[in-house]
């Protein structure tokens, strides 16, 4: 049986790390960081772990529609969405993450632009 790069990692435990760090980056980003500037960070970081455990295989998932209608009133652009995914492989690069695994997670990624654009 294959493991899921959400093992291959250390699971939940791993992404969390990844994900706190990954928000670090985002919030200091003076072009997406204002998407953050009302929201509830520990919420935030709780879906987003389970997203990005979803996107590596692991067992936490959301819908195509949960995720265009978490997003649909925050006019996010693609150059806002092209940030995101340019920090998002920087920061599982700098955790470790193997490059040919860093493309695997950014392509799931990307994957989910058009729920998320505007």
């Amino acid at each position: 049986m294959d493991r899921t790069l959400f093992d291959k990692y250390g699971g939940f435990s791993v992404v969390s790390k990844i994900v706190l760090d990954l928000y670090d980056r985002l919030l200091d980003d003076d072009e997406v960081g204002p998407f953050f500037d009302e929201v509830e960070m520990s919420r935030i970081v709780d879906h987003q772990t389970k997203f990005v455990s979803s996107l590596m295989g692991g067992p936490a998932a959301y819908t195509d529609d949960q995720i265009q209608k978490m997003h649909a009133r925050l006019s996010i652009a693609d150059a806002h969405f092209d940030t995101l995914k340019r920090i998002l492989g920087e920061t599982l690069a700098d955790h470790g993450v193997e490059p040919d695994d860093v493309e695997t997670i950014t392509k799931a990624f990307e994957l989910r632009r058009g729920l998320v654009v505007d």
